[in-house]
């Protein structure tokens, strides 16, 4: 099992961070690994969406369940190959002089322990890649809430 969990404190507002980690679509985008995402069904709660990671030659087919808590927090679940379980949740604390707390977590298992070799030699920082990259693309996407107009 790995687990790992990162937390920023970013000058955006917790809309605007839940509706970039929402995004999912966008995330071959900025993020090197999502060679692929594409919501197949919405409900009021949230999505199903089909998703291809690739790893050097290595593409990783998976179907999630993502329900969406508008602003406070995203639960992304899975137990489809390659994962014997998958969920990453995000969560969105405002903070006062327009800031907020961000905070990945992501708790894996792997079906194959040769998959999970190749993860923790790739891979072993995946959810601090996840946070810069998607630090990044909210600088490139919003103004700071807390500068002058």
């Amino acid at each position: 099992m790995v687990a790992q969990n990162v937390q920023r404190v970013l000058p955006y507002t917790a809309e605007q961070l839940f509706d970039l980690a929402a995004d999912v679509e966008s995330y071959t985008e900025y993020l090197p690994w999502w060679k692929s995402a594409r919501i197949r069904k919405r409900d009021s709660n949230g999505y199903w969406t089909d998703q291809v990671l690739g790893l050097g030659p290595i593409r990783v087919r998976f179907g999630s369940r993502t329900i969406l808590q508008r602003p406070k927090r995203i639960d992304v679940i899975s137990a489809d190959f390659p994962f014997r379980q998958f969920r990453l949740s995000w969560t969105f604390e405002p903070q006062p002089g327009y800031a907020c707390i961000v905070t990945v977590f992501a708790e894996f298992e792997l079906r194959l322990a040769v998959l999970q070799r190749i993860y923790d030699r790739v891979l072993p920082n995946a959810v601090v890649d996840i946070m810069a990259a998607f630090e990044a693309r909210a600088a490139a996407l919003y103004k700071r809430v807390n500068e002058p107009t």
